[in-house]
């Protein structure tokens, strides 16, 4: 017990003071815990033969990590991935399976272990990549996205390797260490079955925990949330992540993958919330226990004895991946930025190549100084991933692009009723505020800096110029119910208003406008409702101005509708006698009637008690609607004033 908990505190210890550190130089967190692995086992030999059952004790972590985010993905969004998860996925394990195949039979080994390498090494880390594409907020850009429906597929893919390594086996060895089929060792219920009955018991496994997860969990949790004990909330949580991995470990399948298969059945459970707070804590922890394994688990003797060729083993594997990876993102027409994330996020090994490096010695397949070997270079090119991401944000950065050359246009992937066009401080707020009402948005801005802005802030935000009319409709303009333009240049709104109105006459527009010119071209360009820039600010200051000046609050209040109404139907009014590309000033039917309404709102306003709510104009419901008219009149002069972005 005393040295358990001196470990413990020695553990924690090294997390709490390393790890942060790391975090804030930009390394990420991964890095951190491969690191104190790294210090307390190779550097200072502090770990011992306890770590390969605190290896499986951790990898439940990886477990934890794909069940939430199996809860954030629907059924019918993993519907929609088909296309990346089996086309993208299979042909880069595929496809890389097969290079580092030849790549070891050209080093001098036999097929068989060759093949085995091949298997292991095709498998990229889904712990690291998705840790870190969370921590960086990229899982959903299009690269994070295409990311995870490879590392999803290579983890469907662990199973037929599994199943095929014992073929691999020198004729007359393999078999004696059957029971180490599974992962870590546990009971295999289809040991030893016909074909037949393997396909049935899996198939059972798989119907089982999407039943259970649809009609078992919630009664359950229901029965346990009644106790009104948190405790037992975050118990019932693990029972869940425990159970159904215990359950895929015995019938041959990946834990993790039935963990994300159940995460998903319970993506639309009202429980979701509570399973997600419940198990975060553990899996941070176990995550991070996982890696200090890893980085304990690293053999340096081998680089003493091979200084030259243990480096070559890992550039080329990681130069190999790279070159399938930026292949298949090009072929799947992944813009310039996303396709160096999917590249780059991915190029390393993974935490199940230990798996099947362990199996493959289990089953003689690999001798031990191969497994040995494998197992290192699979550390090694973990531990660089966090460097491989700094690289890409590098990239990313610093990019030089020559004059006139812009990047491609995101592709995009889904329909929702509200298109926002623009995403700086003003589309920022209607878009918070009407995803907060629970609306879906698809959200496009043409300035490369501000859409990895709002996708470090988690937005989704696809890069491309909303005027491009192609742009327009891969956004669903022709089933959305409404279109927000809200970008801050003058011509590029207006166009991009009459546009809409011509393809989708019945849709409803809300534009931008940057002052009350620029009102009036939205109007004729067709726009439904004209939001000023910088009125409703102005118009509060005003109310807070007259408040001071002796009027209660809500007299200014009054006075501040009052205000609002009448320069709302003003504005619709001056509207009809303006004319395009004729001054304001030079206009004499503009100006006599913008004088003779202001004369009509001092009246109202001199004529009314300011305690009662002034009278309405009359207005038509059914006309365009200005919500929020301004109160500056220098802007009558058609003088151009800074907006706020």
């Amino acid at each position: 017990m005393d040295g358990f908990l001196f470990q413990a505190t020695l553990y924690l210890g090294a997390i709490v003071l390393i790890v942060p550190i790391a975090s804030r130089l930009g390394l990420g967190s991964v890095l951190g815990y491969l690191l104190i692995g790294i210090l307390f086992g190779p550097v200072l030999g502090l770990t011992g033969a306890e770590m390969d059952s605190l290896r499986h004790f951790a990898e439940i972590g990886v477990v934890m990590m794909l069940f939430l985010i199996g809860l954030e993905l629907e059924p019918r969004v993993l519907w929609a991935m088909r296309d990346k998860l089996i086309g993208l996925g299979g042909l880069q394990v595929t496809i890389t399976l097969a290079l580092v195949t030849g790549a070891a039979m050209v080093f001098g080994q036999e097929w068989r272990p060759a093949l085995a390498m091949g298997m292991i090494f095709a498998l990229s880390s889904t712990a690291i990549v998705l840790q870190t594409l969370s921590e960086k907020k990229l899982i959903n850009t299009p690269g994070g996205r295409s990311a995870f429906s490879v590392l999803l597929m290579q983890d469907i893919a662990v199973i037929p390797m599994l199943a095929v390594m014992p073929f691999l086996a020198l004729p007359g060895h393999g078999g004696d260490h059957g029971a180490e089929a599974g992962h870590h060792g546990a009971v295999n219920l289809i040991a030893g079955l016909p074909a037949w009955g393997v396909a049935l018991v899996t198939l059972g496994a798989v119907v089982g925990t999407v039943l259970a997860g649809s009609f078992l969990v919630r009664p359950l949790f229901r029965f346990v949330q009644a106790a009104r004990l948190r405790e037992l909330n975050t118990a019932m949580a693990l029972v869940i992540v425990a159970g159904i991995a215990s359950v895929m470990l015995t019938v041959g399948l990946s834990p993790a993958l039935g963990t994300f298969l159940a995460g998903v059945v319970l993506a639309n459970s009202e429980f979701r919330h509570e399973l997600e707070s419940s198990i975060e804590p553990f899996k941070g922890l176990l995550l991070g226990l996982f890696f200090i394994t890893v980085g304990a688990g690293m053999d340096f003797s081998y680089v003493r004895e091979a200084p030259v060729l243990v480096p070559v083993y890992v550039v080329g594997l990681v130069l190999i991946k790279v070159a399938v990876l930026y292949a298949l993102a090009l072929m799947f027409k992944l813009d310039r930025d996303n396709r160096w994330l999917f590249t780059l996020g991915l190029a390393q090994a993974g935490e199940f190549g230990f798996v099947l490096s362990a199996f493959a010695l289990s089953q003689n397949i690999l001798p031990e100084e191969i497994a040995n070997m494998s197992n290192l270079v699979i550390a090694l090119s973990m531990l660089i991933t966090p460097a491989l991401f700094i690289t890409h944000e590098l990239l990313v950065r610093w990019r030089v692009r020559p004059v006139g050359e812009k990047p491609e246009h995101d592709s995009i992937e889904e329909r929702h009723p509200v298109i926002i066009a623009g995403m700086g401080r003003f589309g920022l707020t209607v878009h918070r505020i009407v995803t907060m009402t629970g609306a879906a948005t698809t959200v496009m801005d043409h300035d490369l800096r501000v859409v990895q802005r709002m996708r470090k802030l988690g937005i989704k935000t696809y890069y491309g110029d909303p005027t491009r009319p192609e742009l327009l409709a891969s956004a669903g303009i022709e089933n959305a119910e409404v279109l927000v333009v809200c970008l801050g240049d003058h011509d590029a709104s207006t166009k991009l208003v009459a546009h809409a109105r011509r393809v989708r006459p019945d849709i409803h527009i809300v534009a931008r406008a940057r002052d009350r010119v620029h009102a009036y071209e939205l109007l004729r360009a067709g726009a439904n409702d004209i939001a000023r820039e910088l009125f409703d600010s102005a118009l509060r200051t005003g109310r807070h101005v007259i408040q001071k000046t002796g009027l209660t609050p809500v007299e200014a209040e009054n006075a501040e509708r009052t205000f609002f109404e009448f320069d709302r139907a003003a504005l619709r009014d001056l509207s009809k006698v303006w004319k395009p590309g004729v001054p304001i000033e030079d206009n004499a039917e503009y100006m006599e009637l913008s004088r003779a309404l202001d004369e009509e709102l001092a009246n109202a306003l001199a004529r009314a008690p300011l305690r009662e709510a002034y009278p309405r104009r009359h207005t038509d419901d059914t006309a365009p609607q200005i919500l929020d008219p301004e109160a500056e009149t220098d802007e009558e002069t058609g003088k151009a004033r800074e907006g706020d972005g």
